[in-house]
C-alpha cells in the first residue's frame, strides 16, 4: 500500500482515532502518576510517559501474535494492573507528597506508565495491527501522531483530578476494571472454564477487579492511617 493511494490514508486516519478511542485508560494512568510531581516536572512527566506508550505499542505489534499466544500472560499482566492501580491511589489517600526528590519522582512516574501500559496495550494494538495489515509506515505514523493527543487527554483529566480528588479513586477502579477483563481473557482461563462461561462473567470479573482495587486501597489507607496516628504514642 503506497502513501499515494487513498487507502493509505484512510487507514492512517483509522489508526489514530483507534488509538485515540483506546487510550483512555492509558491518559488516566499518565495523570494519575504525574500528579503528584512539582509543576515544572509535570510537562516533562507527561510527555515521556505518553512517549512510552506509544513506544510499547510499538514494540507490541511486532511480537503481538507470540505474547497473545503465551499461557498465563493475561493472568499475571491483570495481577501488575491491579498493584499499579492500588499503589497509584495510595499517595493521594494519604495526603502525603512523598519523600523522594523531584528527579525521582518524575522517573518514578515514568516507569509506573511504562509498567502500566506494558499490560494495558496487548489489546489495544490488536485493533491497530488489523488496520494497518503489516504496514509500517502506517503503524509508526498513526501512533507517534497521536502522542499530543494522548497527552492532551491526560492534561485534561490531571486538571480533573486537582479539582476532584475522589476522581482519583473512579480512576483506579477504572484500572481494576481493566484488570478483571483483562485475567478472564487469558487464554488458560477461557480454556478451563469455557469460551461461553467467560463471556458470560466478563462484566462481573471487571466488577470485582474495581471492587478489588477500591476496597484494598480504602483498607490500607486506613491501615497506614492508624499507623500513623498511633505512632507518635508509641
Amino acid at each position: 500500500m503506497s502513501y499515494l493511494e487513498p487507502l493509505f490514508w484512510l487507514a492512517l486516519l483509522k489508526i489514530i482515532w483507534i488509538n485515540v478511542l483506546l487510550s483512555g485508560d492509558n491518559a488516566v494512568v499518565i495523570a494519575m502518576a504525574c500528579r503528584s510531581l512539582p509543576d515544572k516536572m509535570r510537562r516533562t512527566g507527561m510527555i515521556l510517559g505518553a512517549g512510552v506508550a506509544v513506544g510499547m505499542r510499538i514494540v507490541f505489534t511486532a511480537i503481538i501474535a507470540v505474547l497473545l499466544g503465551l499461557p498465563w500472560l493475561r493472568v499475571v499482566g491483570a495481577l501488575a494492573l491491579l498493584y499499579i492501580a492500588v499503589d497509584l491511589v495510595m499517595p493521594e489517600a494519604e495526603g502525603e507528597e512523598g519523600g523522594v526528590t523531584a528527579h525521582d519522582s518524575l522517573w518514578r512516574a515514568v516507569g509506573t506508565i511504562a509498567v502500566a501500559d506494558l499490560v494495558m496495550s496487548l489489546d489495544n494494538v490488536v485493533a491497530i495491527a488489523a488496520v494497518a495489515d503489516g504496514n509500517w509506515t502506517l503503524i509508526i505514523i498513526g501512533l507517534v501522531i497521536s502522542i499530543p493527543m494522548i497527552i492532551a487527554g491526560a492534561a485534561l483529566i490531571m486538571g480533573l483530578l486537582s479539582r476532584f480528588p475522589f476522581l482519583v479513586w473512579a480512576g483506579a477502579a477504572l484500572l481494576g476494571w481493566v484488570a478483571g477483563e483483562m485475567f478472564v481473557s487469558d487464554i488458560k482461563v477461557i480454556e478451563y472454564f469455557g469460551e461461553a462461561t467467560v463471556h458470560h462473567f466478563e462484566y462481573v470479573a471487571a466488577a470485582v477487579g474495581a471492587v478489588l482495587v477500591v476496597g484494598t486501597g480504602w483498607a490500607l489507607t486506613r491501615l497506614r492511617g492508624s499507623t500513623h496516628a498511633a505512632g507518635p504514642h508509641a
